[in-house]
């Protein structure tokens, strides 16, 4: 039999996607069990009413054929103009390509940047398919761990002690999945200055941009001086809008790369759907559900923070942007996966384990809010209760960490 490519069997190395706690729990909800989902990060709510009319009437009004490669221009103009509202930097459709979601923007920036054998940073915590990602486009990952003490925010020493002579791109994500962490600008200037000294391409994840709360704002590093020219912001409307199946995003770029990733859409995507880019065109142009989305996820974050504060055993680190809390549950056990599987077990709740997103959350896992604020609140208390299970237990085996 023919050998398939090295590009596609080392996408998932070591036979561990991080989803295996997920995949868990959805397995056991098909057989009938009671479990209570808080490991995706999927809107419990539908797409505002507008944005499905209007698909409706675009379907309608036949809208049934190929669109321009790069996208829709009615599309990109929107795209671009929610760019220059995100990054405060001017933005018009020569800068935008529409991609199929932000993932399809994510790799599209890879493989503008990498060539095979290039190095690649990651900064982790890391969205789950970072290093997939950057493995099909044949870079090589390179990772730089955060810490929790530090609220998730990059180091620029360790920046500099993860550089190879073969490095060609840095990778982040703010407001950050999964720790929900917002870099501050402090932060983003040493990161702009690291890839303007050791000339880097920086591709930063803002997907999140408009769940950050009013204290800890998002800066796109667009922003920053003298890195337009070296910058792609990958985004979608998949968070901000209520859309996350629609397979709708954007990459914000240089106008030269923009024009050689047309090309790459001839020979991938041809280009979105028609009736879609309509549709998004017009919840784009009308901001329909952004305002109410945002705040939705606001108080259910506050639900969560408050229901951990005085814990003890438990600590909420980042979160202060995003559709997920962070906790610090290593005064009970060491693994975020062994905790997420016991929980699951014992309380029949699904959270996702931070070793899916790099070792720097090893010990913390993730919960997801998407799920309405009663099912939160029973999700907050199904925790505490299993970790006062657990606490005697640590304390009878010498096992509860300082």
């Amino acid at each position: 039999m023919a050998r398939l490519s090295s590009r596609i069997n080392d996408i998932v190395v070591a036979g561990k996607t991080g989803w295996e706690v997920h995949f868990a729990a959805m397995e056991r909800r098909a057989r009938g069990e009671d479990i209570l989902m808080c490991s995706i990060g999927d809107h419990d709510f539908a797409t505002p009413e507008k944005s499905v009319e209007a698909c409706v009437a675009a379907v309608r009004a036949g809208h049934h054929h190929y669109t321009d490669i790069p996208g829709l221009g009615r599309l990109r103009d929107r795209m671009a103009d929610l760019s220059t509202r995100s990054t405060g930097v001017a933005t018009t459709r020569a800068n935008v390509i529409a991609t199929i979601g932000g993932q399809g923007a994510l790799f599209a920036a890879m493989l503008a940047c990498l060539d095979p054998g290039d190095h690649a940073i990651v900064v982790a915590p890391y969205y789950a398919t970072y290093p997939g990602t950057i493995r099909a486009a044949g870079g090589v990952l390179g990772v730089v761990e955060t810490r929790a003490a530090d609220d998730f925010q990059p180091d620029r020493g360790e920046l500099e002690a993860a550089l190879r002579r073969n490095t060609r791109l840095l990778l982040i994500n703010t407001p950050n999945n999964p720790t929900g962490a917002v870099y501050s600008r402090r932060t983003l200037e040493a990161i702009a200055d690291f890839c303007r000294r050791h000339d880097l391409w920086l591709v930063s994840d803002e997907v999140y941009w408009t769940f950050a709360e009013s204290g800890h704002p998002h800066i796109s590093p667009l922003s920053l001086p003298g890195m337009e020219e070296r910058t792609f912001v990958v985004n979608s409307v998949s968070k901000s809008h209520g859309m996350t199946g629609w397979r709708v995003g954007w990459l914000r770029a240089p106008q030269m790369a923009i024009a050689r990733l047309a090309d790459l859409g001839i020979v991938t995507t041809y280009g979105l759907t028609d009736f879609v880019s309509h549709a998004v065109a017009d919840a784009m142009e009308g901001d329909w559900g952004v305002a109410e989305i945002a705040d939705r996820y606001r108080r259910r974050r506050a639900i969560l923070r408050e229901a951990f504060d005085g814990m003890n055993e438990v600590t909420v680190r980042g979160s202060t942007g995003g559709m997920y809390v962070m906790l610090d549950i290593r005064a009970v056990e060491e693994s975020g996966e062994a905790f997420a599987f016991d929980l699951l077990e014992a309380e029949r709740l699904a959270v996702m384990p931070g070793e899916s997103f790099g070792r720097a959350a090893a010990g913390h896992i993730r919960i997801s809010l998407c799920q309405p604020e009663a099912e939160l609140r029973e999700a907050a208390g199904r925790l505490k209760r299993f970790v006062a299970t657990r606490v005697p237990q640590r304390a009878r085996t010498g096992r509860v960490r300082a």
